[in-house]
């Protein structure tokens, strides 16, 4: 079962906008294979890093979420925007090793 939160157009801002700590979240599809592969280390960190970050994925492939896709300006996937107080403070676009992007992850929230 994955660790990383499953977003809706519905919850994004009680879940994202207004949360308390940091979150990043993984703007993906389906059909995206690098996404796929971003999938188990996503709910890795998701776990380690539980304490510090949200790590939450929405599937832009729903018709619902396309606004928010297109509001955040996904121009390609895997695209993972680390959110504080509410604003993008921070882009990772394509798959990245989990080390590598805890490293990052980390550094953006200092």
């Amino acid at each position: 079962m994955s660790q990383a939160l499953n977003l809706t157009h519905e919850t994004f801002d009680a879940e994202v906008l207004k949360s308390d700590i940091p979150v990043l979240v993984d703007f993906w599809a389906p059909w995206c294979g690098p996404c796929r592969m971003m999938a188990p280390i996503l709910d890795i960190l998701a776990e380690e890093l539980k304490d510090k970050v949200k790590i939450a994925k929405l599937d832009t492939e729903v018709p619902t979420n396309a606004p928010l896709a297109i509001q955040y300006q996904i121009a390609s996937i895997p695209n993972m925007k680390l959110f504080i107080n509410g604003k993008v403070a921070h882009d990772f676009v394509g798959f990245r090793p989990k080390e590598m992007l805890r490293k990052e992850i980390e550094e953006a929230l200092r």
